[in-house]
């Protein structure tokens, strides 16, 4: 059992907790404050008035906190420690890797040679190399798992759940709310910017892993994905088109390699041009931009698919189904003609998109800024590919780390520019680290060309590096060591609980804020403890 479901109250007593709650998450009410709270209908306080006190309070405790925004950079798969910010060059061929280091401006400290314009900028930016998680071993080296326990926050997977139930719906789930969720309900964006408080680029359709919905919170608390990237036929794809790939790429055969030939293993020429399209608000669920501006039209279109609903089976589709019309309408109103839309990266000089990388990945961190300047709260960037199991040195060298060294570099050198680091946090992580030890994902396996695959690292959630910039974060630090071989913290380590908090804190969300479910029971925000290295 994990340490977290071990620590379950249960209870059917009245004044207990109810099943599948963890007792230090909720705030206790004395009876003055809950007098306090059910007098409020008799004074007239409309849902209207409580959703602006709500949004009011939230920004009044969000003032201390040095950061206004937040910018997440999901590194799917789970990057190697070893080949970005803990290389190993001492320890044995077999831990090493094939690649050599980069001097940092650090005194002493080392990251790979294949990140070198990310090392000269590393007085910009900390790195935690001992972020770790704490879930029994058959959870913390699972992506469905990890992936949860990254974006919620938390150290522990519902009760009930397993790495495979956790990827799908299930009756009677206790979610905890993801990291964007708990940002949107503790500081939302001011009503008038007209955006919802956290959007998901550039390929929301590929990103449907657990702990990115709102859980307790509610669909009101949902983040918004967009699909903004060119389509991308690679199977199993990484990397940031133009410069994407497969892991089943051939090495040797050029008959084989992607294009468009007739024997090619697949057609890349549809991301050879990588520049976003704008989104497509066009539509939302069936409803149409005239028909949707038309208020009456539209309160007449929701009466509608209520009559058409069974209430008793489909309440929670059509409370989601609610929040996203409101998300539609807000977005409308930004994108229409004559607005500021952050979409739009013509509106951004040529030298801007060249400091950027004219590829899927500096596009997408480029969208993040004009997001952030629009008023968005938190922004997530997908970066896909790097469950490096087969193939690693020759995909990472060539495909992974030089595309992010240059995106991340000009995203931070812009920022900066800009005046916009101060007030902008950074994190950057995948769901894992990999294994210590480099061998075959499996022995004598082949690719689509009949070559047998080179090794890459495996799953291993014991440790991983976290990047964390600007937004209250001392630069230039690096907090923690690992072993000899990169496998287990040797000092303290942090769990996702900490890495949560740390964001919360530097957004100013104080550790007694609290937020409560649809039933109205109370919980607290913070579960872990902020790196205090970082601050």
């Amino acid at each position: 059992m994990s340490s977290f479901a071990g620590r379950r109250e249960l209870s059917s007593s009245r004044g207990h907790l109810a099943r599948g709650c963890h007792g230090a998450d909720h705030p206790r009410f004395g009876r003055r404050d809950l007098l306090q709270v059910g007098g409020m209908g008799l004074i007239g306080v409309g849902l209207a008035d409580l959703l602006r006190l709500e949004a009011q309070a939230a920004e009044s405790g969000a003032r201390a906190g040095k950061a206004k925004s937040v910018v997440f950079i999901f590194q799917s798969g789970g990057p190697s420690q070893h080949e970005t910010f803990d290389p190993k060059p001492h320890a044995p061929d077999m831990i090493r890797g094939e690649y050599g280091v980069a001097q940092t401006r650090i005194p002493g400290e080392l990251f790979c040679e294949h990140l070198p314009r990310l090392a000269v900028r590393s007085d910009r930016f900390s790195i935690v190399r001992t972020m770790n998680h704490i879930a029994g071993r058959e959870f913390r080296n699972e992506h469905n798992s990890c992936m949860y326990l990254l974006h919620t926050g938390t150290t522990s997977l519902p009760v009930g759940d397993t790495n495979a139930s956790i990827a799908g719906s299930r009756s009677g789930r206790m979610s905890w709310p993801s990291i964007g969720s708990m940002i949107a309900y503790a500081t939302p964006p001011n009503a008038e910017i007209g955006w919802p408080a956290m959007i998901e680029v550039p390929r929301a359709n590929l990103m449907q892993y657990p702990g990115r919905d709102s859980g307790l919170l509610g669909p009101r608390y949902d983040r918004l994905g967009i699909d903004l990237a060119c389509k991308c036929y690679s199977p199993d794809a990484g990397g940031s088109c133009p410069n994407c790939y497969s892991h089943d790429d051939p090495n040797l055969d050029p008959e084989r390699k992607p294009g468009p030939g007739a024997k090619a293993w697949w057609n890349n020429s549809s991301c050879r041009n990588p520049d976003f399209h704008l989104p497509d608000f066009g539509q939302a669920e069936g409803v149409t931009v005239g028909r949707i501006q038309d208020r009456g039209t539209l309160l007449r279109h929701l009466d509608e698919l209520r009559r058409g609903l069974d209430q008793r089976e489909h309440a929670g589709s059509l409370a989601k189904w609610d929040a996203y019309q409101r998300q539609a309408l807000r977005f409308l109103l930004a994108t229409r003609p004559g607005s500021q839309n952050p979409f739009d990266l013509t509106r951004e000089s040529d030298g801007t998109r060249d400091l950027y990388g004219r590829e899927e990945w500096g596009q997408a961190f480029l969208t993040a800024r004009r997001l952030i300047e629009s008023g968005v709260r938190m922004v997530q960037v997908n970066l896909r590919g790097w469950d490096t199991h087969q193939n690693a040195f020759r995909d990472l060298k060539g495909k992974l780390l030089p595309s992010l060294d240059h995106c991340l570099s000009g995203f931070l050198d812009d920022l900066a520019d800009r005046g916009l680091l101060e007030e902008t946090l950074i994190v950057m992580c995948g769901e894992m680290g990999r294994t210590p030890r480099i061998s075959p994902i499996a022995e004598g396996g082949k690719n689509a060309s009949g070559e047998v695959f080179t090794p890459g690292r495996h799953h291993w959630g014991d440790v991983f590096p976290c990047f964390f910039a600007g937004g209250g974060i001392q630069p230039g630090r690096i907090v923690g060591r690992t072993d000899e071989h990169g496998g287990l913290p040797e000092t303290e380590a942090y769990t996702p609980e900490d890495l949560a908090a740390t964001i919360f804190h530097c957004l100013g969300i104080g550790p007694d804020r609290e937020f409560h479910d649809s039933s109205g029971r109370p919980y607290h925000i913070y579960r872990g403890q902020p790196i205090h290295g970082l601050l």
